[in-house]
């Protein structure tokens, strides 16, 4: 058997990937190891949303190379599907690269390149029923795991490389979503996260065009099992008006919502391609809360886009104080080349404006953490289910997440206790916010 590293860079789509291409060189027995310097192979899944990501693929690539110079080393992922040509050119050491459409594919690839060869792949997708989705090794911590139900995207956001990345959007059948989900609850997962690049997309690339997101739904909700579903990523331009009373109406489906607002002066929206405005997403979210009890929000906001000036940002900032997000992400605009939005300045114009954008970002941030730190405070002296993700060394206690935390991108929940398993939900009460964290005991001592 063979070794290999892997290095998964980007979103959780990309992790998805990551584990189907592990499982593929499984089966032709390579085993995963996390050491580089004893891989046959190492495996480089890159990011190529933005320039800063594509910049850490960049690095991470040569500090891997360095490492182990003697193994095989595949470039893959989305910068490897957008800009093949340039990576064949620029990086020599490369074995092969590897675009991120057929991932059935990769073992083909892998054959080639430990036979001498230099190989350079970007095939295009399957049918669908031959989308290779099966994976037996998750890179989530135990007892959570992504499910992603569809690729690529039809919005086009003027700022957005991923249709360019990904290509248009492509809903996996129903059938084949629901029976992978079975798997995984099958195999302990307590923690379903649904994910793509708009939730609320899905099915509308077939039939009569309408969203079969909430018909999905119906389906998950309706398996057997003591697990529990997130929705992660839905476009708020296209949120469907009957998904808090569901929520509501289905427990399993956790109160939590994902919406990237992207902005909110209506002048930086529409150049974006947005419909919305500062008004109608201050509705969206008070529509939420005002039917789901307990909802948690989560956004990201985009800064420095074209035409964002000083009278935009005081809208953002108003759409901030007015929003209350429980949890908000923010990153600066990257000019990407094929978008929509690329020609509408010019590189030193850019430059520019990304400086006065990270000002823009520190001040918005500095606004939001007390909102963040305020909201937490509700989750105290109540009890939650708490899915158990680590436990620290040498230490009683552990690291989880309640409802209103998902992986990777939110707080967690210190969990002060004894034998913790990692992959178990306990029920816990919490006892106190520290910083942007939640810290709470099993309710046996809770209550003790």
């Amino acid at each position: 058997m063979k070794k290999i590293y892997l290095e998964n860079l980007g979103c959780a789509k990309n992790q998805v990937d990551a584990e189907t291409m592990l499982k593929i060189l499984n089966d032709d027995n390579y085993i995963r190891t996390d050491d580089v310097s004893e891989a046959d192979l190492i495996l480089v899944n890159t990011c190529g949303f933005i320039e800063t990501a594509r910049e850490e693929s960049i690095n991470s690539f040569f500090s891997l190379h360095e490492a182990n110079p003697e193994a095989k080393i595949i470039v893959s992922g989305c910068m490897a599907q957008r800009y093949a040509k340039e990576l064949e050119a620029e990086l020599q050491e490369a074995s092969a690269v590897f675009g991120n459409r057929d991932l059935s594919k990769i073992h083909e690839v892998v054959a080639q390149v430990f036979q001498g060869e230099h190989v350079v792949s970007t095939p295009e997708y399957p049918p669908l029923k031959e989308e290779a989705y099966e994976r037996n090794e998750l890179l989530s911590f135990p007892g959570s795991s992504y499910l992603k139900i569809s690729e690529g995207c039809n919005h086009r956001c003027a700022y957005c490389a991923i249709p360019l990345i990904r290509g248009d959007l492509r809903s996996r059948e129903m059938e084949a979503i629901v029976g992978e989900a079975k798997i995984l609850i099958g195999r302990g997962i307590k923690e379903l996260n649904l994910i793509a690049q708009d939730l609320a997309a899905y099915g509308t690339d077939r039939g009569d065009k309408e969203s079969e997101f909430m018909d999905l739904l119906k389906q998950l909700v309706a398996l057997e099992g003591d697990f529990s579903i997130r929705l992660l990523y839905i476009h708020p331009d296209a949120f469907p008006q009957e998904l808090p009373q569901f929520v509501v109406d289905n427990p399993k489906v956790l109160p939590y919502f994902d919406v990237p607002f992207q902005h909110a002066a209506t002048n930086v929206l529409r150049s974006m391609g947005r419909t919305g405005t500062k008004e109608s997403y201050l509705a969206l979210i008070d529509s939420i809360r005002s039917t789901v009890p307990g909802a948690v929000i989560r956004s990201t906001i985009m800064l420095g886009y074209p035409g964002e000036d000083a009278e935009a940002f005081e809208d953002l900032k108003d759409f901030i104080k007015r929003a209350e997000l429980d949890w908000m992400g923010s990153f600066l605009y990257s000019r990407e080349e094929g978008t929509k939005a690329f020609d509408l300045r010019d590189e030193k114009a850019h430059e520019k404006a990304h400086k006065v954008a990270a000002g823009y970002q520190k001040k918005l941030e500095a606004l939001q953490s007390p909102i963040t730190c305020r909201r937490l405070q509700q989750f105290v002296g109540k009890e939650y289910d708490v899915l158990i993700e680590e436990k620290v060394e040498g230490e009683d206690l552990a690291i989880g997440r309640i409802y209103a935390q998902a992986p990777e991108v939110d707080g967690l929940t210190v969990v002060m206790g004894r034998d913790l398993v990692p992959g178990t939900v306990i029920r816990c009460g919490v006892r106190t916010v520290n910083g942007l964290d939640l810290e709470a005991v099993p309710v046996e001592r809770a209550n003790g």
